[in-house]
C-alpha cells in the first residue's frame, strides 16, 4: 500500500480526491495548504504528492519548488492538478519539478492511472541506480533510520557529495562521459571507503548527480577527502590526460554566457548527526542544500562539517 498526500484548498474536491485513492488501495493524508503540507511531510515522507497548483500561504509552486531543492525529498514525485490548462501554467508546474501534470476536470480512472504509473517509476527509481551501481531512496532512509534508532545511540555522520558543475560538464563532454562520470563516481566512493572507512559504512545515490556516505563522525572528513581525490583521478581518466592537465573547461552558465569552470572536482557537506535531536530525513536534507549554496560561494571542491 503506498501513502499518498493530497493538497488542495478547496475542501470538497481535495476529499473526492482523497476517496477515489483511497478506493483505489492507497493510504491517503490531506493537507488544505503548502504550509500544511510541509508540516505534513516533516513528520511522515510521502510516496506521492498530489498538489494543487494555487493555494493561499504557500502555492503548489512554491512548496514543489522547495522539495526538489532538498536532495532528500527531490524523489517525491509530484503530480501537479490545476484548473489552468494553458501551455504557460504547464511550464511553471514543470520548471517547478513537477513530475506530471493533470488538468481539472479529470476521470477519475485517468488520476488513478498516472498515479500508478509515477508509483511505478519510484519504485523502479527505488533499488540500486543502473548507473553508479549504488542503493538509492529507501536503503538510503533505511540505513539512516538504523542508525537513528540504534541501541548505542552513537552520533554519525552523513556526507553529502555534489559534482560541481555537473551541467556545463555535461553539456560540454556529452552524455556518454557524463554517464561514464557517474559509474565512476560510484566506484569512487568504494574505494574511498576501503581506504579511509569501516565496514559497517555505507553509500549511496541520491538521484543526478548527488551522493551521499554514512559513517562514522571520526572517519567523514577522511573519507571525504579520499572520495575527492579517487573522483578527481576517474575524472582525468575518463577525459584524458590533455584535457585534465588544464584542469579547466568552457561552457555556459545558467544564464547562458561562456566562461570557464573547474574540471573534475566534489564538494561535500559533512552532517554530525546526533541521534537524540534527529529530526526526519526531510529537515536533513534541507540542511544539506542550505549548506550546499554555502560550498558554492567558497569555490569548487571544497568540504564543510557542521552539526546537524
Amino acid at each position: 500500500m503506498s501513502f499518498l498526500l493530497v493538497v488542495d484548498d478547496n475542501d470538497d474536491l481535495r476529499m473526492v480526491v482523497a476517496h477515489m485513492l483511497r478506493l483505489a488501495g492507497h493510504e491517503v493524508m490531506e493537507a488544505s495548504d503548502g504550509k500544511a503540507a510541509l508540516a505534513a511531510i516533516e513528520n511522515r515522507e510521502p510516496d506521492l504528492l498530489v498538489l494543487d497548483l494555487w493555494m493561499p500561504h504557500m502555492s503548489g509552486l512554491e512548496l514543489c519548488a522547495l522539495l526538489k531543492s532538498n536532495p532528500f525529498t527531490a524523489r517525491i514525485p509530484v503530480l501537479m492538478l490545476t484548473a489552468q490548462s494553458d501551455l504557460a501554467h504547464k511550464i511553471q508546474g514543470f520548471q517547478a519539478g513537477a513530475d506530471d501534470y493533470l488538468p481539472k476536470p479529470f476521470e477519475p480512472l485517468e488520476l488513478k492511472a498516472r498515479v500508478q504509473a509515477l508509483l511505478r517509476l519510484v519504485q523502479r527509481e527505488s533499488q540500486r541506480n543502473p548507473s553508479s551501481g549504488l542503493p538509492g531512496g529507501r536503503a538510503i532512509e533505511e540505513e539512516i533510520a538504523r542508525r537513528v534508532n540504534a541501541t548505542n545511540g552513537a552520533a554519525f555522520g552523513v556526507i553529502y557529495f555534489d559534482l560541481d558543475h555537473f551541467k556545463p560538464y555535461a553539456d560540454t563532454f556529452g552524455f556518454a562521459v557524463a554517464d561514464a562520470t557517474i559509474t565512476a563516481t560510484g566506484e569512487a566512493l568504494r574505494r574511498a571507503l576501503e581506504r579511509s572507512g569501516v565496514p559497517s559504512d555505507f553509500a549511496g545515490h541520491i538521484g543526478g548527480d548527488d551522493f551521499i556516505v554514512v559513517t562514522s563522525t571520526e572517519t567523514a572528513a577522511k573519507v571525504a577527502e579520499a572520495a575527492a581525490q579517487e573522483f578527481q583521478a576517474a575524472v582525468a581518466a575518463i577525459v584524458g590526460s590533455e584535457t585534465a592537465s588544464k584542469g579547466v573547461f568552457r561552457s555556459q552558465d545558467r544564464e547562458g554566457r561562456e566562461r570557464e569552470f573547474s574540471l573534475a572536482r566534489m564538494s561535500a557537506v559533512i552532517l554530525l548527526v546526533e541521534p537524540e535531536k534527529y529530526q526526519s530525513l526531510t529537515h536533513l536534507g534541507r540542511r544539506a542544500a542550505e549548506l550546499k549554496q554555502q560550498i558554492k560561494s567558497q569555490g569548487s571542491g571544497s568540504i564543510i562539517v557542521m552539526p546537524l
